[in-house]
């Protein structure tokens, strides 16, 4: 069987909960609660897994601040001994209209610590991502206070759709792999 690990990234507690930097867990959340399998306690981490179409899928929440998620993510492959290229890590990213998806094979940090952070961890870039957009309207300077805040009243009335869309790419990754995930939601 595959093992899959879809990491979403974001900030522990309430006062994070409703920000754009925690779309990541919002998608894993979503993921976990149409799957019926609660979040447990593990190390650096609150995980959930569960069986779909002959791959265990492993979700997880980094208890650790975004910019040190790394740690995380390197101690989740190794102790369920998951191959790299099945790792995809969901993110916000700045340099994507709200609500756009972008899926990538590998790449740079883009400027986002999370990624950065597990880069530097994982001695590699190569590994999946689902980047979504969260757009960049913030003045210069302003931009931690921008990730940081909670989602306008306008994007709030959309999100339940693209969480939807987001997971269904997640499920597509683990299924169908990252090329034809790309092709269909890019």
């Amino acid at each position: 069987m595959n093992k899959l690990l879809i990491v979403g990234l974001g900030n522990p507690g309430l006062d994070y909960q409703e920000t754009r930097h925690n779309i990541g867990f919002k998608i894993v959340d979503y993921l976990a609660e149409n799957f019926d399998v609660p979040f447990e306690n593990q190390k650096y981490s609150l995980t959930s897994s569960f069986k779909h179409k002959g791959r265990i899928i492993t979700l997880m929440k980094p208890s650790t601040f975004m910019n040190l998620s790394g740690k995380a993510v390197r101690y989740h492959l190794d102790k369920n001994k998951i191959r790299i290229n099945n790792l995809l890590i969901i993110s916000d990213d700045l340099h994507l209209p709200f609500g756009s998806i972008k899926i990538k094979r590998k790449g740079s940090d883009g400027g986002h610590n999370g990624h950065k952070d597990i880069i530097e961890k994982l001695d590699s870039s190569n590994y999946s991502r689902l980047k979504f957009g969260i757009g960049n309207d913030f003045l210069v300077g302003q931009q931690s206070n921008y990730v940081l805040d909670i989602w306008s009243e306008a994007e709030r009335d959309l999100l339940n759709n693209l969480i939807d869309k987001s997971s269904k790419a997640v499920l597509s990754f683990c299924t169908a792999g990252i090329e034809l995930t790309m092709k269909n939601f890019n």
